[in-house]
């Protein structure tokens, strides 16, 4: 009787256990393994490695814009600019580039600071001016999407040389036995590791996330509350030109480019735990929630439903996860 007692209690135990640690472990990541294997069903060839890896391919930029938005959200602002950078990068670089291979790197380089003085106008209307980070990007967002219309005349210009192109349609042929190993994944890893160290182990991080919390305090505390603030603008800004350069290069040259990203990449962070106003975020979360909707999307697609079923899904998800957030922190605290 005692053994038959013992067994039990160690039975309820190990349930215990295992059911805190799927209460512990973020949903996103199990709403992105269902979707996973949902996809799989409804296409069987979904994991053959080639296949697979062209659907990262096409998850990536907008995984990257994500990651970048994750440090405007925690802390504790928006930037709606992100599509229209995306769209103004490929118009733009399409004009500047005009089908030189010789002008790429120039080009990519002049894009980018393109995106830093983006980023630091939506930081510093934002810090000094005390415009409300979503009426700041919101203009941007205009002012982004009106210069790159005005420079092309409305409509697609100019031509994106292959060697631009080949960051969101190259690879490296025979890597790893595949037929080809997209060089979109290996930014994509780069971008992952790079930015999960800086968030999460790099002081930097620290700063950032104590300024989403509690401003006040974190000026109290010692952080640059200003430079933090507009750094977190330049980054977003800055990784919204790479995921356009990856955008542009698989897809084109289109005036459409970036639309709903601004929205897409909200609704990811904020499916990955992201809290909107800011003081909590995870990179890899974020991601994964990026590559949820990518998933989610895929999957809709294989149903036959059509793309506004799309959007209301997605509002769906952002009114969801933030509820679900809200209630979390409730129940923490």
């Amino acid at each position: 009787m005692t053994q038959i007692t013992a067994n039990t209690a160690i039975e309820e135990s190990l349930g215990a256990r295992a059911w805190r640690w799927v209460r512990a472990v973020n949903p996103v990541y199990l709403i992105a393994l269902a979707l996973l294997v949902w996809v799989g069903i409804r296409n069987p060839v979904f994991f053959q490695p080639d296949n697979f890896l062209t659907f990262l391919q096409r998850a990536t930029p907008l995984m990257i814009l994500t990651a970048g938005q994750v440090f405007v959200l925690v802390s504790g602002g928006f930037d709606l600019s992100v599509g229209s950078v995306v769209t103004s990068t490929v118009i733009i670089g399409a004009i500047l580039a005009n089908n030189d291979p010789n002008a790429t790197w120039w080009v990519i380089l002049a894009l980018l600071l393109g995106g830093f003085i983006v980023g630091l106008v939506n930081g510093a209307v934002t810090t000094f001016l005390k415009v409300p980070s979503l009426i700041a990007t919101l203009g941007m967002l205009l002012i982004a999407k009106g210069i790159g219309l005005f420079w092309s005349g409305g409509a697609p210009r100019g031509y994106l040389p292959d060697n631009f192109r080949m960051w969101g349609r190259g690879g490296i042929e025979g890597l790893f036995g595949l037929q080809d190993f997209p060089y979109a994944v290996i930014v994509l890893v780069v971008f992952g590791v790079g930015y999960w160290l800086l968030l999460h182990r790099l002081n930097y991080g620290r700063q950032l996330l104590a300024l989403g919390d509690n401003p006040r305090a974190a000026r109290l505390s010692g952080v640059n509350v200003n430079l933090v603030r507009i750094s977190a603008f330049v980054i977003c800004s800055m990784t919204a030109v790479v995921a356009g350069v990856l955008l542009g290069g698989r897809g084109g040259v289109s005036i459409e480019a970036g639309t709903g990203l601004e929205m897409q990449s909200i609704a990811a962070a904020v499916l990955g735990g992201t809290m909107l106003l800011g003081g909590r975020g995870s990179i890899p979360a974020a991601m994964t929630g990026a590559l949820a909707l990518e998933l989610l999307f895929t999957l809709l697609n294989l149903m036959g439903l059509p793309k506004p079923l799309r959007d209301a899904v997605q509002g769906l998800i952002i009114i969801g996860a933030v509820a679900y957030t809200a209630y979390s922190t409730r129940r923490t605290r």
